[in-house]
């Protein structure tokens, strides 16, 4: 059996979770309490319920569930639903079109499906694990309203690893196995949120395993080959996990460092991309505070692009507990940055005379370079001119 598939739920009142999105008098709730049904997005990390939650909305509105997965369909497969779509209309019975991973349909795709969703004929249900605003179309997410579906919490886990083990008719309640708290915590670290590799796991557990008592070891002898597949180099979690272990370095806290650098390389990130972010970390963070630290850390690149992994570790994470350790400056950021506006400010100023370089008589005789002196005595203007042009007199961009 599929435990996952099997254990699904059919209506609201059995859905576990987002209960700030379909509790009592909540929008979704209410959209389908009322039968007004619009085009959504559903953005929501793996195994937080998006397509559960639209197959619950088609069968509780009694609409005409389609179900497409971006990776494998195109234009034809839209084609042959918007044909039914138009037949379901003699009916007066809505469509409802559930597109898994829709972030994958590139632009001429969700193009073929704008006009579809604007007059009403299909009712779009779109689920993705990335930021809608950067994957899809501003046309069709302009007609669509997005909800956020958040990761399922410990209590949302636990019920359902409950009913997966106690339901005698859709779940494994037959097979009479039992499971300690402790276990299930570690069942639920283990399985990241998503619940559908739980359910996946406790299917191993009570199928492959004789003991009526599901084990903390046979937990971690289903979970030692779990695939590090979630994390996609390209997705959201990429950048939140990058993002977390450069705050943490800011925040010179190593111990946080070092766990988001772990996650990173267990989950196979290309260790010269997270040398590299310590380079710029290196100056934009740290700067003048410690003269060594962009030093360590190009110095960490090179032994890193040298060595290659598994040893690389060792020299990002001395690198990581550098510059985590070390005191943070943003003088020389900050400076440039007061420097750009400046710019912006004033584009064109023209050069000062006295700065400019005079290779030839003509140029000697208008005036460039003089008043400016290279001596062991005195380097730069005379007589007080300045190096900013005049527009700029006195601007201070460098604060120690």
């Amino acid at each position: 059996m599929n435990l996952a598939y099997q254990l699904r739920p059919q209506t609201l009142d059995d859905y576990v979770g987002q209960e700030d999105l379909v509790g009592e008098g909540k929008l979704i709730r209410r959209m389908i309490e009322s039968d007004t049904l619009f085009s959504i997005i559903l953005w929501g990390p793996p195994g937080s319920g998006k397509t559960t939650l639209a197959s619950i909305i088609a069968h509780e509105a009694d609409a005409e569930f389609h179900v497409l997965s971006a990776v494998s369909t195109g234009k034809e497969d839209l084609q042959k639903i918007v044909k039914a779509a138009k037949e379901q209309t003699l009916f007066k019975k809505k469509t409802i079109l559930f597109i898994d991973e829709i972030h994958r349909w590139n632009k001429a795709q969700q193009d073929v499906l704008l006009p579809y969703v604007e007059t009403g004929l299909i009712t779009l249900i779109g689920a993705t694990t990335e930021n809608p605003s950067f994957e899809i179309n501003s046309a069709l997410l302009s007609r669509c309203k997005v909800f956020v579906l958040k990761s399922l919490t410990e209590e949302n886990l636990q019920m359902i690893i409950r009913r997966a083990l106690t339901d005698k008719k859709k779940g494994m309640g037959e097979y009479g196995k039992r499971i300690d708290k402790k276990v299930s915590d570690l069942l639920i670290r283990l399985s990241g949120g998503d619940a559908r590799i739980l359910l996946n796991a406790i299917e191993m557990a009570v199928t492959n395993y004789p003991e009526k008592k599901i084990s903390e070891q046979t937990i971690k002898d289903i979970f030692q080959t779990r695939s590090a597949g979630l994390y996609d180099k390209k997705a959201d979690e990429h950048y939140n996990i990058i993002s977390a272990f450069i705050k943490s370095m800011r925040g010179s806290d190593p111990d946080a460092a070092l766990y988001y650098l772990a996650r990173m390389l267990e989950n196979g990130e290309d260790p010269k991309f997270i040398a590299r972010r310590m380079i710029i970390f290196a100056s934009e963070d740290i700067g003048l505070a410690d003269r060594g630290a962009l030093i360590q850390a190009n110095a960490g690149f090179e032994a890193v692009d040298k060595i290659g992994m598994p040893e690389s570790q060792l020299i990002l994470a001395h690198i990581c507990l550098y510059l985590s350790t070390a005191k943070k400056s943003r003088a020389a950021t900050n400076a440039l940055g007061r420097a750009k506006a400046a710019v912006y400010e004033f584009p064109n100023e023209p050069v000062p005379l006295h700065l400019r370089n005079a290779p030839t008589k003509l140029m000697k005789h208008l005036g460039y370079a003089k008043d400016y002196e290279w001596t062991e005595e005195h380097v730069g203007p005379k007589d007080g001119k300045e190096f900013l042009p005049d527009r700029l007199k006195g601007k201070k961009f460098f604060e120690q």
